[in-house]
């Protein structure tokens, strides 16, 4: 069951702005090194991502572990992040990779402390009384934050006993996510964040909060790299999109 679950996570968690198999560059193969053929400038990443409007600096530009992209390492004010932008420089990718070796190494999951994780100001989808709560952090601008939303309301129609506890995760990356999260956060809407990942816009927000930079604070704390990310009620931190069958597997079965 781990394994099929890691391996439906390596492959469906990286965020992929554009359909898969468009871009060109990650067709056929070629002999050498791919820098032998591939430059990308800092210069060009900047224009490209308008990092200059967002305060944002190239740290470092390499080759990623996949073929046919740069891994490229920004940062804004005291947070570094990575994304990474493909060879023809049309597309950008968000998210992570996770080495198929390392897949076969490992079958556990990483615990957190439940105890580090307020739930007082979360957006909570389902019965707040219900026996099994998953803490989700989200990013309302995410793709697969979206479709992890999906799989949230498949649990919840036939689920009574679950209840979903919605930590705003605004991503650097993601300029106005701070922004349609703090209205979220403000009205304690599941219909907010729903109407966030439908593309609907969001009415400003009416009040002040420090939950979101306690949120990336937190997220910071738990070794979080990326949204979506799950806790299950034992401590164990899921990274990245899974459906809701594999969901309710870990949910149910613990060890």
């Amino acid at each position: 069951m781990i394994r099929k679950l890691f391996l439906a996570l390596a492959f469906s968690s990286i965020c992929l702005i554009a359909p898969a198999g468009t871009a060109s560059a990650f067709q056929g193969a070629t002999a050498g090194k791919c820098s032998d053929c591939h430059t990308l400038t800092k210069e060009e990443v900047g224009k490209a991502l308008n990092l200059e409007r967002y305060k944002a600096q190239v740290k470092d530009i390499r080759m990623s572990p996949v073929k046919g992209l740069w891994e490229i390492e920004l940062t804004q004010d005291d947070k570094v992040f990575i994304v990474y932008m493909d060879f023809s420089k049309k597309y950008l990718v968000e998210g992570r990779f996770t080495s198929l070796e390392k897949i076969k190494e490992s079958e556990s999951l990483k615990k957190v402390d439940l105890k580090k994780i307020p739930l007082e100001n979360a957006v909570v989808m389902g019965n707040p009384k219900a026996e099994k709560k998953i803490i989700i952090f989200d990013d309302p601008d995410c793709p697969y934050c979206a479709k992890l939303h999906d799989e949230v309301k498949k649990i919840l129609a036939k689920r009574n006993d679950v209840a979903f506890y919605i930590k705003m995760y605004p991503l650097a990356i993601h300029p106005e996510a701070y922004e349609k999260s703090k209205a979220i956060v403000c009205n304690k809407s599941a219909k907010l964040l729903n109407d966030a990942f439908t593309g609907k816009k969001l009415p400003k927000a009416e009040c002040e909060t420090q939950e979101l930079d306690n949120n990336i604070k937190l997220a910071e704390d738990l070794g979080l790299r990326g949204t979506p990310a799950l806790v299950f009620p034992d401590g164990r931190l899921l990274p990245g999109y899974v459906p809701s069958e594999a969901i309710l597997g870990l949910l149910d079965n613990p060890q």
